[in-house]
């Protein structure tokens, strides 16, 4: 039996991603066994359980595999970035790994280990075992133009990002401030910046890179690298666009009720065609409670229908900082009287949304995005144009590339705090769904939803491009 080895971190995002790649390649494959090794971390990411469970009944040749927990003690690192955990726990991880590998190989041959972008130090465990080893890059095509950059960059200067003030030019992309740089490798000097860069060197020492995009979304980043012009030391590794990979069913029932339609999506049913504002922000997404209200002043000012998914604020006590919140309490933290104001127009959620059944909903015509890539083509398949509002992660940088490049999305503008005004979510609604250029999104996004489509109809490039990478495995 020939199997291939999916690697994911433990991030909700990069978890679903992968587990929607071993679909794909069983779909048009079914010869292949897949395996997912699941990494159970010591800190939240979002409830993927029911997610898994529905995958492994409806699926029965992908296997899911947990590694033994790793103990890490959460206040052993001196950096605020919860990326520095997951490279580390990932690297504490590789004898867990390599038993896992060999035991696979006891009964199957494996074919191929594709590991995500944290899971860089399993490179060398399956260069051991002879097993060749591929990146599945879970952002996009200019995202990963960025990192292959990353090195040269690094080597041009001795400052850190933050306190660059200046445009960087990485081939294939617009101009990007080197603050709209990904958050965790701002400071040279954290020990985040360290591990990014070190993923980065080795991204080209991989048998190829996977990407969840697809060549009409990102053609210029996507010839810059196949081009070769990241990489200006060394070869660039073949690179495979086999998106856009989503999870049409939503991705957990977390918070969601029992097996009956969710509540929020029973009200959109009630309201016109593309009426709504959608306004969800991640599953680490959380805002201040000043943050909140200034938000639910711009809705109600704004006059316009809107459903917004609200979470607790992150929590004040380091201890609980990689713990889930708590259920939001709306009334104490929603001004007086918004929701009884806004009932007419208005839908608040606690906690979680079915984001794509929300998004592929009639009523819904505009989306206000923390710039996640996973929504990012989310809202590209369901054709609903965006307002780009960044939180953490390589989000600010994604909005660099969602306004000037692929201009599907208006920007939020925010303070240097980041900290949005009532009277910029107001202005920004309104232009995003009475203005022209609000307009000339919608059109643009319905054509790349479109191509969307062709990519992953037969014939298509994201197809034709998973068949040359199925069959270089099996030529070995």
């Amino acid at each position: 039996m020939e199997s291939v080895v999916l690697y994911p971190s433990p991030g909700m995002g990069h978890l679903i991603s992968m587990v929607e790649l071993g679909k794909l390649i069983l779909k048009h494959h079914p010869s292949f066994s897949i395996t997912i090794l699941i990494v159970t971390p010591p800190y939240n990411t979002g409830s993927t359980a029911p997610y898994l469970s529905r995958v492994s009944s409806t699926f029965p040749s992908i296997s899911f595999l947990h590694l033994p927990t790793i103990s890490l003690p959460l206040d052993s690192f001196h950096s605020p970035h919860l990326e520095t955990f997951v490279f580390e726990l990932l690297r504490l991880n590789n004898p867990n790994l390599h038993q896992a590998l060999l035991s696979i190989s006891d009964h199957s041959t494996v074919r191929a280990l594709i590991i995500d972008f944290f899971c860089t130090a399993a490179l060398p465990v399956a260069a051991q075992l002879n097993i060749p080893s591929y990146y599945f890059f879970t952002s996009g095509a200019a995202c990963l133009a960025s990192f292959l950059y990353f090195p040269f960059i690094h080597n041009q200067t001795t400052k850190s990002f933050k306190d660059l003030n200046i445009h960087l030019h990485i081939p294939g992309i617009p101009p990007v401030l080197a603050s709209d740089m990904p958050k965790p490798m701002l400071d040279r000097e954290d020990k985040a910046y360290e591990f990014f860069l070190d993923m980065s060197v080795h991204l080209t020492r991989s048998a190829g890179i996977i990407l969840n995009t697809f060549e009409a979304l990102e053609p210029r980043a996507v010839k810059a690298i196949s081009d070769g012009l990241c990489v200006v030391d060394g070869l660039t590794p073949p690179i495979f666009c086999i998106g856009p990979l989503i999870a049409a069913d939503g991705r957990s029932s977390g918070g969601g009720g029992g097996g009956g339609v969710p509540e929020c999506l029973t009200w959109l049913d009630s309201q016109p065609k593309r009426s709504v504002l959608f306004l969800c922000f991640g599953s680490l997404g959380l805002f201040s409670e000043e943050q909140l209200k200034e938000i639910a002043i711009g809705l109600e000012r704004s006059g316009k229908r809107f459903m917004w998914v609200v979470r607790s604020p992150p929590s004040g006590d380091p201890s609980r900082r990689f713990l889930p919140p708590a259920d939001p309490d709306l009334n104490s933290l929603l001004p007086d009287g918004f929701l009884d104001r806004t009932r007419e127009r208005g839908f608040v959620v606690k906690t979680w949304a079915p984001q794509v059944a929300v998004l592929n909903h009639d009523s819904v015509g505009w989306f206000v995005t923390h710039c996640g890539w996973n929504s990012v083509l989310e809202a590209v398949c369901a054709g609903v144009p965006m307002a780009a509002w960044p939180l953490y992660a390589e989000q600010r940088f994604n909005r660099v590339v969602m306004v000037e490049e692929m201009k599907l999305a208006l920007s939020m503008e925010e303070s240097e705090e980041g900290f949005v005004t009532a009277t910029e979510v107001e202005k920004r609604v309104r232009e995003l769904m009475e203005s022209e250029e609000g307009n000339g999104l919608r059109l643009r996004v319905m054509a790349m939803k479109e191509a969307a489509e062709a990519a992953m109809s037969d014939g298509g490039s994201s197809r034709t491009i998973l068949t040359e990478l199925v069959k270089s495995w099996r030529l070995g």
